[in-house]
């Protein structure tokens, strides 16, 4: 496969390109694909220069230019990352870790934080908090008077998020809720908390997201905002050859949200994907 430069007027291919785009194309240094997974015939674009690969969808979408990451790209994002001291020490930390995959990546926290500061969020929810790297993210860009309920139902880990939040100086804002995440929402649920919170997001069991979305429906206030994590699950979702039963169900519910008209949505190719929900 010849090399097509930025310039020039881009190639069709019966193929589309192989579901994990960063690492096919940037183990290469000239056009050469690793797998193809017959599906549709897109465009693509080569830029010479920079060595990053820029993919266009078919005449449908008005052959619109998607810029995708490669490893020196996403260096550059990282670099434009404000990542608090004591983040960059928790995600560090938790690099050295069994499961450090599930923790979310600083661009994504830098989101969620931002997220809070915009909608002014004063109570918020977290579906599954690991070592706490996005509760600490939230927890910092609350207010001193906010309040973040973080479900975890690994006590081991628990014992990282605690440290940190005692580091950061900000436990007094979480509430730290050790067990099943449904459970707890049934608690919140039966205390009479529903319409109160401002923002929730979900990480945690793919298989249980629809559950979970529906009880934080109900506690979230109309206006605020739900986000949830690993829509795009490696890419596995968009791939009509992978069937397993977290796939099926990530699948399931990517299309029950987008049909769900009590909610706004954005789903955003960030970190594993991410879907912001605004309740209506």
């Amino acid at each position: 496969m010849s090399c097509i430069c930025c310039f020039g007027k881009p190639a069709t291919l019966p193929y589309v390109i192989p579901q994990d785009l960063s690492l096919s194309l940037t183990t290469t240094r000239r056009n050469r694909v690793i797998r193809f997974i017959p599906y549709k015939s897109l465009h693509y674009v080569r830029c010479c220069s920079t060595d990053a690969f820029v993919v266009v969808k078919d005449n449908k979408y008005g052959n619109k230019q998607v810029v995708s990451l490669t490893p020196m790209l996403y260096d550059y994002v990282l670099s434009k990352v404000r990542e608090p001291e004591v983040l960059r020490e928790l995600r560090e930390e938790t690099a050295t870790m069994r499961g450090s995959q599930m923790q979310v990546s600083p661009d994504q926290a830098q989101l969620l934080a931002m997220l809070v500061q915009i909608t002014g969020a004063r109570k918020c929810i977290e579906v599954g908090v690991y070592t706490g790297y996005s509760s600490l993210a939230v927890a910092l860009a609350l207010p001193e008077s906010g309040c973040l309920v973080a479900c975890e139902r690994d006590e081991k880990v628990l014992e990282v998020a605690r440290r940190y939040f005692e580091r950061a100086g900000v436990l007094h804002k979480v509430q730290i809720k050790h067990g099943l995440a449904i459970d707890t929402l049934n608690v919140l649920l039966l205390n009479g908390e529903a319409g109160s919170y401002d923002f929730a997001f979900i990480d945690a069991e793919k298989k249980m997201y629809m559950e979970y979305f529906e009880l934080l429906l109900k506690l979230v206030r109309v206006g605020g905002v739900i986000v949830i994590d690993n829509v795009l699950w490696h890419g596995k979702v968009a791939d009509p050859l992978v069937n397993d039963s977290r796939t099926v169900s990530l699948r399931n519910f990517n299309n029950a949200i987008f049909e769900d008209e009590r909610v706004s949505i954005s789903l955003v190719p960030i970190g594993d994907g991410m879907t912001i929900c605004r309740k209506l």
